[in-house]
């Protein structure tokens, strides 16, 4: 893949629909061509022990946030046409598409690929210690230093599609 759209999001608590920050690379021609982050207001807008244990982020960071809607009418000039990619779509495609429920705004459709997938296939057991995020992106010459955090993950993200997918 050439054209993608890297993306993660980190969540609030156990809800899909608490998404408390964006981070989206955009890849062109094989080339990172441009990066978002953003915080969000969740919903339900409250942080448990165990996400912010993940995280870092606590009610406070996001109190005075924009919700949802307002941060993703930003991205999508960025992200156009590409299709998306995430580590484990699973969990990020899921999220988009509940806070776009919980929001009542029409979902689009979005082509998603998994770099979690491709990893086990370009790297068969054995071969890799897991197939976590920080793992694969050091396999893909990525050292991920602040994983976790939405942009930093979309950006390992973007480099191991670009390797592997």
């Amino acid at each position: 893949m050439k054209d993608f759209a890297a993306i993660d999001f980190e969540t609030a608590n156990g809800c899909r629909t608490s998404v408390c920050s964006a981070g989206a690379v955009i890849v062109e021609n094989g080339r990172i061509t441009d990066s978002y982050y953003h915080l969000i207001r969740p919903i339900p807008n409250y942080y448990t022990q165990f996400t912010t244990a993940v995280h870092g982020l606590v009610y406070k960071d996001t109190e005075d946030a924009p919700p949802f809607p307002e941060v993703w009418a930003e991205i999508v000039p960025k992200i156009r046409h590409l299709p998306l990619v995430a580590h484990n779509k699973a969990f990020d495609e899921n999220c988009l598409k509940a806070v776009f429920l919980a929001y009542g705004m029409e979902y689009p459709d979005y082509r998603f690929y998994c770099t979690l997938i491709g990893a086990r296939k370009a790297f068969p057991r054995g071969t890799i210690e897991n197939y976590q995020l920080q793992t694969v992106a050091m396999r893909c010459g990525f050292d991920l230093t602040r994983h976790h955090h939405a942009l930093a993950d979309a950006e390992a993200c973007a480099h191991i599609a670009m390797k592997i997918l």
